[in-house]
C-alpha cells in the first residue's frame, strides 16, 4: 500500500522569510503537520539544516510532541545535529552527508 508523507520545510521557509529571528510567526509548520495528519497523511518530514534557514530547533521539539504518525527528520551530518538525533529519537532519521549549506536539497 502506498503511504503519503508530507514535507513541511516550505511552510517554515515562508515563516522565516517573514519573521526570521523573532521566535514566532506564521504559517506555523507544526500546525501544518497537524492539519496534514488530520487529513490522513502517514508521516511528516522536516529537514533540519546546519544554517537553520527553514526548520528551527524549537520546531523539531514541538513536532516530536505533536506528530502522532511518523516523524522523518533529515539533517546535515554535523556535530550539533547529532545531539538532536539522539535526544529526539524519531521514527526515522536520515543524515544528509555532503549536502552543502547553500543547497536547496
Amino acid at each position: 500500500m502506498l503511504k503519503l508523507g508530507v514535507n513541511i520545510d516550505h511552510v517554515a521557509t515562508l515563516r522565516e522569510a517573514r519573521y526570521r529571528g523573532r521566535g514566532f510567526g506564521e504559517p506555523d509548520p507544526v500546525e501544518a503537520a497537524r492539519i496534514c495528519e488530520a487529513a490522513g497523511c502517514h508521516g511528516i518530514t522536516a529537514h533540519l539544516r546546519e544554517d537553520r534557514r527553514h526548520i528551527q530547533d524549537r520546531d523539531i521539539w514541538k513536532l516530536r510532541e505533536t506528530v502522532k504518525t511518523r516523524l522523518n527528520l533529515e539533517m546535515a551530518n554535523a556535530p550539533e545535529n547529532h545531539r538532536h538525533r539522539v535526544e529526539i529519537e524519531t521514527g526515522n532519521c536520515l543524515h544528509r552527508a555532503g549536502a552543502a549549506i547553500g543547497s536547496d536539497d
